[in-house]
């Protein structure tokens, strides 16, 4: 029983039941064979070419023309893992640095605890740097926001001073004497 053949004007072998192309060359793979990695009639057993490009992709242990120095441990087999650098454990906040900042957010109402969250800042500071603890930016926070409170809190109470000092000035030099 004969088909049809297929339509675009090819013919195909498993249709027409005759092959239509050149019998294979046999010096050339057939499909399901690996291909051969050297031509034909080459030595298998002649020395590596020492400047040909070495295969990024081959397996094998890459310490193995590795000598060993006297006295030193034997390297591993395969390089370390890689360190995990998505988690870091919480670190400790210092304390003072806590109170500083309250402090000297608070002392913007008040501007009685603004000079003393400044100076707890200093003191987290130190301590900071001696135990390694965390909470550097909440000190120096601490500390530029009361400090600044603090020089606010004296320029206010200069112009306040100077009101006062000219009202009294301003009130014997008028004349009334009351």
């Amino acid at each position: 029983m004969t088909y049809p053949p297929p339509s675009g004007g090819w013919n195909d072998p498993a249709w027409s039941g005759q092959q239509s192309s050149p019998p294979a060359d046999p010096a050339l793979p057939v499909s399901g064979q690996p291909i051969p990695t050297q031509p034909t009639g080459a030595d298998p057993y002649a020395p590596a070419d020492p400047y040909a490009p070495a295969d990024p992709y081959a397996g094998g242990d890459p310490y193995a023309g590795m000598q060993q120095a006297s006295g030193q441990p034997a390297p591993a087999a395969y390089p370390p893992a890689y360190p995990n650098y998505g988690y870091a454990p919480p670190q400790k906040t210092n304390g003072l640095a806590i109170a500083a900042m309250v402090l000297a957010l608070v002392g913007i109402g008040s501007c009685v605890t603004a000079p003393i969250g400044a100076i707890l800042g200093h003191v987290a500071q130190k301590q900071i740097r001696q135990t390694g603890e965390g909470g550097e930016g909440m000190a120096k926070a601490g500390i530029i926001v009361g400090w600044i409170i603090t020089g606010l809190y004296l320029l206010v109470m200069l112009f306040y001073v100077a009101i006062i000092v000219f009202a009294i000035t301003q009130a014997d030099t008028s004349g009334t004497g009351y």
